[in-house]
């Protein structure tokens, strides 16, 4: 992800509620969410805010992409 990515206040609000530690984990939660938003509903639909309360509950990715994820990613 590029250094001059840029953000709505409330992306970043609910980035900068993690710790710094924790903060490539929503990013990669948000891009993987905007992409499965786009393959279900033609749009990239995001809840920032809820997003990082799940990483806050314990959300991590925990076992390797597979089919139309694995492809995102490469």
């Amino acid at each position: 992800m590029s250094d001059e990515v840029k953000r709505s206040a409330k992306h970043e609000d609910a980035r900068n509620s993690l710790p710094t530690d924790l903060r490539p984990v929503f990013d990669a939660f948000v891009e993987d969410y905007k992409f499965a938003g786009t393959i279900h509903h033609g749009w990239p639909f995001v809840s920032y805010i809820i997003l990082a309360e799940m990483v806050k509950a314990g959300w991590r990715l925990s076992g390797e992409p597979i089919g139309q994820w694995k492809k995102a990613r490469e």
